[in-house]
């Protein structure tokens, strides 16, 4: 483990404050998406009674029974959406099946998936849509600041994500017993990159998120109150020609005598997205490095080889 901080950044100036406060924002995000691919973003504006809620309601939802979560389980990578039990989903196509539990949602399209909801708890659904709310909306403000940091028009991105293909993603890391013994590189959540754009991730104080640096050492994405975590992913990555970088992480088998939970909003852009290097992203030194694609493709590739 190295000692090295992922960066802290406050996000305030740049809803609140003038250009040179919004500009000097978006430079930090920049420099540590340059960096790391990761940051801890403070003062985002995500009301911290909606966070609570989307907790608690996580806990209901992974404290019903198995007969209940099969009724909602996930049936493909088209639809993305529904329950996903223990060892189902392999991060790491090299490694056994994650010791975690999941459920994924996302905002309804009027001629798209639906959503698949627990009969159990009829006040799930409607505080999850109003937290999905405000997911986007938070989600939003840093792609503008993104924008910006590249020296393009603020809704460069925006525009380019507001059919809000998103994925919103429950995740319940379930206590090991005493005595559990990890078989053939077993984790709670498998070495790997995101998919998309942009993913906020909320913790509980459970810990065992680890980011990889640069240098290859892996450090600790301790749980800091008031934060939420933000990583880039690969399309990310495609998008800007490696000057953010999409970082592997993982979650550790460490502490995992107690219940862990974390929240995952996955920012991907519009399906029909034509991800290409962007002109500010490339020179002569610097020439594109990949061929361009469509959003929804790669999404596709990605999922069909994780299940």
């Amino acid at each position: 483990m190295t000692t090295d901080s992922i960066p802290v950044i406050d996000f305030s100036p740049f809803i609140d404050g003038d250009a040179a406060a919004r500009a000097e924002v978006a430079a930090q995000m920049r420099q540590a998406s340059s960096d790391w691919g990761f940051f801890y973003l403070a003062g985002c504006g995500m009301p911290q009674a909606s966070l609570q809620q989307a907790f608690a309601d996580s806990q209901a939802l992974f404290a019903l029974s198995d007969d209940a979560k099969q009724a909602v389980a996930w049936q493909n990578a088209e639809s993305n959406r529904g329950y996903v039990g223990v060892r189902r989903e392999r991060l790491d196509p090299n490694k056994p099946g994650d010791l975690k539990e999941a459920f994924n949602l996302a905002p309804e399209q009027p001629e798209g998936p639906r959503n698949l909801w627990p009969a159990e708890l009829p006040a799930f659904r409607p505080q999850m849509e109003d937290f999905l709310q405000q997911c986007v909306a938070t989600a939003d403000r840093v792609l503008q600041a993104f924008a910006l940091a590249l020296q393009q028009p603020e809704d460069f991105f925006v525009s380019a994500h507001d059919q809000h293909h998103h994925t919103l993603r429950l995740l319940h890391y379930p206590a090991l017993p005493t005595g559990f013994s990890a078989q053939g590189g077993e984790s709670r959540a498998g070495e790997h990159t995101d998919y998309g754009s942009i993913t906020l991730l909320f913790q509980d104080d459970a810990g065992g998120l680890e980011v990889r640096t640069r240098a290859g050492d892996w450090i600790a994405a301790t749980p800091i109150p008031g934060t939420v975590v933000v990583n880039t992913g690969d399309l990310m990555q495609r998008w800007t020609n490696h000057v953010f970088c999409s970082t592997p992480h993982k979650v550790n088998l460490r502490s995992s005598n107690r219940e862990r939970y974390s929240i995952a909003f996955f920012c991907h852009p519009n399906h029909s997205a034509d991800i290409r290097c962007i002109s500010t992203c490339s020179d002569a030194d610097n020439p594109p490095r990949y061929a361009p694609i469509s959003a929804g493709d790669h999404l596709l590739e990605r999922l069909n080889a994780t299940y």
